[in-house]
């Protein structure tokens, strides 16, 4: 008999080809995968929330599997896939689900935060954390350009050439610019919905970058709801400044550890 298992991960997204399996590239979830198997042989694949791309980063990405060993308790899962993890890929919680139990059937909501690094200079410590733009943006107009994608609209104009899907509809709660509470030199992209289309958030970071450079203006996003023409809107922001920071599911979690 099968028990499922959930965990929450965090990574660096430098190291991987993303998070998705793949047969000749390191990815989290082939890391994470092999991790499993060394405590279980017999566990089953791993169902994902969220496929980041390669170089973004996550705080809080959701997985599940199925696995036979129904005497390691969730804190058993933490403590003993950590030992086979390399140091860029940190299992953060585990909690108990019934079997079969798919974390991607039960978000409520995602939040991914972009981060931009406004300066002329470098900062070693952020390399690979953040997108350093030279000028000085205008946040004001940024703001008011994130404005109109608060809602439901299609975005189908906001999203890469490789995906292919024709329901793109997506509702947004929340595009948020803000400072860092670290190091007010970092100005933040919070964004916030349901469910999101491949590069969507780079591509709204990008857009946004554009409008606070004066290259684009602030109708833009607007324009691009409405026509959906990817020709509309700005660059795609590069991955290492993206983190997964939050994904809320409907249900409380069983038995989760740490509490």
């Amino acid at each position: 008999m099968t028990v499922g298992v959930v965990l929450k991960l965090a990574y660096d997204g430098g190291p991987f080809a993303g998070y998705a399996l793949q047969a000749n590239a390191r990815s989290v979830a082939g890391e994470l995968q092999g991790a499993i198997w060394a405590l279980d042989p017999k566990a089953s694949l791993l169902r994902g929330t969220s496929r980041t791309d390669s170089g973004v980063h996550a705080r809080c990405q959701i997985v599940s599997f199925d696995s036979e060993k129904k005497d390691i308790n969730p804190r058993g899962w933490v403590l003993g896939l950590t030992r086979h993890l390399p140091s860029e890929l940190a299992v953060v919680g585990a909690a108990r689900a019934e079997a079969g139990y798919d974390p991607r059937g039960h978000v409520v909501s995602k939040t991914y935060r972009y981060s931009i690094f406004e300066s002329p200079v470098r900062d070693p410590f952020l390399e690979g954390r953040v997108w350093r733009v030279y000028e000085r943006l205008n946040h004001l107009s940024m703001q008011v350009a994130a404005s109109h994608l608060i809602g439901e609209h299609d975005f189908a104009a906001y999203r890469g050439a490789a995906d292919s899907r024709q329901e793109t509809v997506r509702r947004l709660f929340r595009v948020e610019l803000r400072r860092a509470r670290t190091d007010d030199r970092i100005l933040e992209i919070i964004v916030a919905g349901d469910r999101f289309l491949y590069r969507m958030v780079r591509i709204i970071a990008g857009t946004l970058v554009d409008v606070g450079r004066g290259r684009i203006k602030e109708d833009a996003t607007a324009r691009a709801l409405l026509s959906k023409d990817r020709r509309e809107l700005g660059v795609t922001a590069p991955p290492a400044g993206l983190c997964l920071d939050e994904i809320v599911l409907d249900t409380p979690l069983e038995d989760e550890w740490p509490g």
